[in-house]
């Protein structure tokens, strides 16, 4: 299998994450609430590690510049604009909504995230196809809580359980348009992944730091925030074994 199929695939695979959502239709809300402690931990940690020490190693490696890290910054940055203009989560009349603006508001916000996604999925099999399945993984660690948030805000704002488990699916599937085009992209344009690969490193980073982990602060010193800290650092550790087990 070439690695352009392997790219496609792993960006079908990231896409149907988005019908975790359906979990909220089997398991009771404080259950779901519960589960979904330990992996905001895990996927913290997972981001990190993925940040540092699979992108960025890499990124250096490939192109020998500390520029890298300036287009780290960057991607920060960016991923700061685009949660504060694009990415509205809150219904803010309070009380019973029927289907506001900012659902929508949050589709194109996911698709445009999905389509990103794509993009760096496509980018790194033309690394190597270890290297593919390493940011594969790191990215469908973000992915399962954002899709669980994300479907929450849809029902939160209007949508049936059904609408908005379809239209969060929708949405999804523009990360495989984005590996479609971020693969031949990395092909051949010779410095397309230079910058790229750091800034989503730069991604990562701002969504552990300012999205997860303030959600692992809110747990206190009790026996659920030590919990989520300890998958916190597994996610870091899963990262690095992988890594160390897979070279690219």
């Amino acid at each position: 299998m070439n690695n352009f199929i392997w790219a496609i695939s792993a960006s079908v695979f990231v896409s149907l994450i988005s019908l975790i959502g359906i979990l909220s239709l089997l398991l009771k809300g404080k259950l779901l609430e519960e589960l979904l402690i330990p992996i905001i931990g895990f996927s913290a940690g997972g981001l990190i590690g993925g940040a540092f020490l699979h992108i960025m190693p890499e990124a250096i490696e490939e192109y020998g510049s500390n520029d890298v890290f300036l287009y780290l910054i960057f991607g920060f940055i960016i991923f700061l604009i685009l949660e504060k203009y694009l990415h509205w989560r809150h219904c803010h009349k309070g009380g019973h909504c029927e289907i506001h603006p900012f659902t929508y508001l949050n589709l194109i916000g996911d698709a445009v995230h999905n389509f990103a996604d794509g993009l760096v999925i496509g980018a790194s099999f033309v690394v190597g196809v270890h290297f593919g399945i390493i940011t594969t993984l790191v990215i469908t660690l973000h992915e399962i809580p954002q899709e669980i948030g994300d479907f929450g805000v849809l029902v939160y704002g209007g949508f049936s359980r059904s609408k908005a488990l379809f239209f969060n699916f929708i949405t999804a599937l523009t990360c495989v348009l984005g590996a479609s085009l971020g693969y031949p992209l990395s092909k051949s344009i010779e410095s397309f992944s230079m910058y790229l690969l750091p800034i989503v490193a730069g991604g990562f980073v701002y969504i552990a730091a300012c999205d997860l982990i303030p959600e692992m602060h809110k747990q206190g010193n009790n026996k659920k925030g030590m919990f989520s800290f300890a998958t916190f650092l597994l996610g870091i550790a899963f990262i690095y074994i992988f890594r160390k087990i897979f070279p690219h």
